[in-house]
């Protein structure tokens, strides 16, 4: 019989590969962070990620295997944190890729919008250190108050309770954006630092509160913004920052392919053009490389 160590530190190993995580300590922090403490008082209930993809279509219904041994919370599952709202703790590979691309240093500045109940906020934390320090808001009151009693033993971690469309970070060197948008939000934008990484899930709305699309990666650099697609996902939406002038466009986008053409994001004025994949007053999503230092410099 494994230790519940053992167990998280084969958890770990297990998201590595499925993420194939690269961020040095990111690994580790997975292996250090105990799950169970985030998920409430057992008998948690154990959901595969397939078949609540599945679930969604509203074609099955969603089954779940209850536990009460910690040690069973270290598989890549999801766990149910309230079963009446459909809200999870999120599956472990996804949000790894995530935070992997974030590409963390110990020392940055980190800002999580739907932090829920913190586990993978505290995973960030580890990864940042006591050199660094993490913002995380959670719109709904009974999360973002587990998250701060979750998250009390980091002195650097601040918790919020609010909608996050609004919430001012402050300057980032890295932004996770844990809901649906239709655009990258240009506060965003304005807070991230040279060279500061946005992710962010640009989706449509499938229903009031669900959507599917794909996370992207956005980086600040010299000219401007670069813009990739991370993977496809589906995700709560984060309903006060989607542009209804953007909604509509949304679907094309999506189902053409357009949006995995995703090379920048465009703040300037201009008028529509064959690269515009999706066309805002404030943003545009673009597919026009972004001019270098050394391009520009070359000219």
């Amino acid at each position: 019989m494994m230790t519940i160590e053992e167990c998280r530190s084969f958890y770990a190993q297990e998201i590595r590969f499925v993420a194939n995580l690269s961020t040095p300590g990111l690994v580790e922090a997975f292996a250090r962070v105990p799950r169970e403490k985030y998920l409430g008082p057992p008998p948690w209930q154990l959901g595969s990620p397939e078949q609540r993809a599945l679930s969604m279509t509203g074609k099955i219904g969603m089954l779940y295997h209850a536990t009460e041994d910690p040690r069973d919370v270290y598989h890549n599952l999801v766990v149910p944190l309230d079963i009446s709202r459909d809200i999870n703790n999120g599956q472990p590979s996804a949000l790894g890729r995530w935070i992997n691309a974030m590409d963390l240093k110990p020392g940055d500045r980190v800002y999580h919008l739907g932090c829920g109940v913190g586990y993978y906020t505290a995973i960030m934390a580890e990864v940042v250190g006591p050199t660094g320090s993490v913002v995380g808001i959670e719109l709904h009151p009974q999360l973002a108050a587990r998250a701060k009693e979750n998250l009390s033993g980091y002195p650097y971690v601040t918790v919020h309770q609010g909608d996050g469309a609004t919430f001012d970070p402050g300057e980032c060197d890295a932004l996770l954006i844990n809901a649906g948008t239709t655009h990258p939000h240009p506060q965003w934008l304005r807070r991230l630092r040279p060279k500061g990484r946005l992710i962010v899930p640009l989706t449509v709305a499938v229903t009031p509160t669900l959507g599917q699309g794909v996370m992207a990666k956005i980086v600040r650099e010299w000219g401007g913004f670069s813009a990739e697609v991370i993977t496809v996902l589906a995700i709560f939406s984060c309903t006060n920052a989607r542009d209804p002038l953007l909604e509509p466009l949304m679907p094309k986008a999506l189902t053409s392919g357009a949006l995995l053409r995703m090379r920048s994001i465009r703040r300037d004025v201009h008028d529509p053009a064959d690269t515009c994949i999706l066309h805002g007053n404030e943003v545009c999503v673009s597919s026009a490389e972004l001019m270098t230092e050394s391009a520009a410099s070359a000219n």
